[in-house]
């Protein structure tokens, strides 16, 4: 199976297509970078072709995206907040027109899933996917962040076939 993983953000998005296997594989990364003085629903808009063109190229089979961080108190509806869940948002509207299934996941979750850890820091992910999925360079943060939100998908998907292989219905245990 191919996932499309998404770092959202409204002036840097990162994305990652993973192919599933014995050896998970990337098939492609960046970043998608809009200047901070283009209105807000230019770049929304940009976002979203740039979302239907991924969609288009790669046909994934699922799309995995990063969960906006919510801070605490007085942070938790923060400016920076609001806008990631914009960009979220797009790839959302973008992969239900497309009929592509969306799993969400916490970033604690993503780093626990893909380093053992869920405070690891964006260096040490940015490490790990480099080793894992053996890239030829170290990927930039945002990109890498988007590589382990797929990885993360690759992880729970396989947990869970393997979890429903294992407890059939009918079946006692």
């Amino acid at each position: 199976m191919r996932i499309l993983g998404i770092d959202p953000g409204t002036i840097r998005m990162g994305y990652g297509v993973l192919e599933s296997g014995p050896h998970p594989t990337a098939e492609d990364y960046g970043v998608i970078s809009l200047p901070r003085t283009m209105p807000l629903e230019q770049r929304l808009y940009q976002l979203y072709t740039h979302i239907l063109n991924l969609i288009g190229i790669f046909q994934p089979g699922a799309i995995a995206v990063e969960a906006p961080f919510v801070g605490r108190g007085e942070r938790q509806f923060s400016g920076p907040a609001i806008a990631v869940g914009q960009a979220q948002a797009v790839v959302l509207i973008g992969a239900a027109g497309q009929a592509v299934p969306v799993f969400t996941y916490a970033p604690a979750q993503v780093k626990l899933s893909v380093a053992n850890h869920g405070a690891a820091t964006k260096e040490q992910m940015q490490q790990i996917i480099n080793s894992t999925l053996n890239l030829a360079e170290m990927p930039e943060s945002d990109a890498a962040d988007a590589l382990a939100v797929a990885l993360c998908h690759l992880h729970q998907s396989s947990a869970a076939a393997a979890l429903e292989r294992e407890i059939k219905p009918g079946r006692e245990r």
